[in-house]
């Protein structure tokens, strides 16, 4: 087919040869216009070389959706639908939306208002009652605040919950604890002597290394004694003195009794066989137990007088392990005592019966504490933002002014539970003194400058008398916190569950567990009698 269009823009031939051979022709006259023909002739091939290109970039938006465009693609999209006549309102739509959830935010909710139990029912009653826009986003605000309320409320009784499992004792360890008692009264080889009596002079020899450990808990001092021994290059050379309480001290007798810790030494003493621990010698500790007011903040209704509305979990969780029941516990406050109770010793290893302990612990003795008398591993440094950020501020009230005239908010705090001790320099100091005052103080002011506990008083007590070690031997958190790097804890010396998630409570962290059941004997028969393996 051909075109031909004659230099007068007045006709047009249009011809074609057929098959046959012949050519078809056919003439077009053009009727006059008042316009040029030459410019209606540029319009139609301009036309004719434009419209292609916007039907296939309109083609492109309407086939690619909402999907990422590319430049070339994006220009289609923007003038395709303004050549076809079709806007995007989707901004406008949005900015009303917008406008409509700011007018709605401040208005009161009416008491007692019926909110759809789901979203999927917010839409339902949409379409069936025809809310607006104002309505629509009136009941979403309603029902996101009171599920807001409502998880607020369940994680405050999460919390209480965890605290009462924390503070109470497994059925299993009851039984372990009772079963080994009975053996004590029955059976003569769970009273004998610890340790035999040719041993007994090397409870003050002070060329061996000795551990001090004060705990009621039988399986937790079972684990503590067995990690040390089974991770010491010199487990002869080790000495263990446990102290527990007279209700206990049976059954913790029957235990290393039946289970010796060989060849390491073990001695079991109950609170009631140190003549030093009189009234007289400890007059504030016998306050705290029998004080009223104290009793009643540690056994009483947590919830009562609390305003959950005026604070966070995170701070609640906080107040309520303050409160655990173990801080007014005479065996608790014992380490204060332990240059008293045991006057024939230079330095000893305090451990807390919730650590396992890793590595190797004779090189501690040979740390220069430089005149110091608490080798202790310092908490306001390391990478663990949230255990080892603590500074004097995170324990004490310094709105109190007793407290803010003789305490720096900012001065790094340190951790007990694996404290190496210099007996002979804690001699010549007024630790034990101090501790005393500041807990007179303390009651005076109704536990308005701390809520007790043996640290706060101790980084009173112990000011300038601390040396900081390497915190390779002492990681702590892992009682309360579950994204422990395992990394790290498979590396430290000794690792400590402080917090309310113990590892023998069914509330401990699955992952972190095993660090400490491994060192449970589960083949002894008091451990499976009493179901410990199906508990933990």
């Amino acid at each position: 087919m051909q075109l031909h269009i004659s230099p007068s823009m007045r006709s047009i031939t249009i011809s074609s040869s057929g098959n046959n051979g012949f050519i078809d022709s056919m003439k077009i006259k053009v009727a006059a216009r008042h316009i040029s023909y030459r410019t209606l002739f540029h319009t139609i091939l301009i036309l004719a070389f434009l419209l292609p290109f916007v039907f296939i970039l309109t083609a492109l938006v309407t086939l690619e959706g909402v999907n990422k465009c590319s430049s070339f693609d994006c220009l289609g999209r923007r003038l395709g639908p303004r050549l076809l006549g079709r806007v995007d309102d989707s901004g406008r739509l949005v900015k009303d939306f917008y406008k409509i959830l700011n007018q709605v935010k401040n208005e009161e909710i009416p008491d007692g208002v019926k909110l759809p139990a789901s979203f999927n029912h917010l839409v339902s009653e949409m379409k069936n009652n025809q809310y607006d826009a104002r309505t629509f986003a009136f009941m979403l605000r309603a029902m996101m605040e009171k599920l807001e309320r409502e998880i607020r409320e369940s994680k405050f009784a999460e919390l209480m919950n965890k605290h009462f499992a924390a503070s109470s004792i497994p059925k299993s360890i009851h039984c372990l604890s009772l079963r080994l008692t009975d053996e004590y009264s029955s059976n003569a080889h769970a009273r004998t002597q610890l340790p035999s009596p040719e041993f007994l002079p090397l409870l003050s020899d002070n060329s061996y290394h000795h551990f001090v450990l004060s705990t009621d808990n039988i399986l937790a001092a079972s684990v503590v004694v067995t990690s040390t021994v089974q991770s010491s290059l010199k487990p002869d050379r080790i000495v263990f003195h446990i102290i527990t309480d007279k209700k206990t001290y049976a059954g913790m007798h029957s235990w290393f009794a039946l289970n010796p810790a060989s060849p390491a030494i073990v001695e079991v003493k109950g609170v009631h066989q140190f003549d030093w621990l009189t009234r007289e010698n400890v007059p504030v500790l016998e306050a705290v137990e029998n004080h009223n007011g104290i009793r009643d903040y540690y056994h009483g209704n947590h919830i009562a007088g609390a305003n959950l509305s005026d604070t966070t979990p995170r701070r609640f969780a906080s107040k309520l392990q303050a409160r655990s029941p173990k801080y007014i516990s005479l065996l608790n406050h014992l380490r204060i005592y332990i240059p008293e109770l045991f006057p024939n010793l230079d330095k000893v290893v305090f451990l807390d019966d919730d650590v396992v302990i890793q590595h190797d612990l004779s090189p501690l003795w040979e740390i220069d504490l430089q005149g110091k008398v608490n080798g202790a591993v310092e908490t306001c440094k390391g990478e663990d933002e949230w255990v080892m950020s603590k500074h004097l501020k995170n324990y004490f009230n310094f709105s109190h002014p007793l407290i803010a005239k003789n305490m720096d908010p900012d001065e790094c705090a340190w951790a007990y539970g694996m404290n190496i001790f210099d007996l002979h320099a804690w001699r010549n100091t007024n630790i034990r003194e101090t501790y005393h005052s500041w807990m007179k103080e303390n009651l005076k002011s109704n536990l308005t400058m701390w809520k007790l506990g043996t640290l706060p008083p101790s980084l009173i007590a112990f000011k300038g008398h601390v040396h900081p070690i390497d915190p390779f031997w002492h990681m702590l958190g892992l009682g309360y916190q579950n994204n422990t790097n395992i990394e790290s804890v498979k590396k430290a010396a000794v690792i400590h569950y402080n917090g309310q998630s113990k590892p023998w409570l069914e509330i401990g962290f699955e992952h972190l567990r095993p660090f400490w059941t491994k060192y449970v004997n589960y083949s002894n028969d008091f451990i499976r009698n009493c179901h410990i393996l199906d508990s933990v």
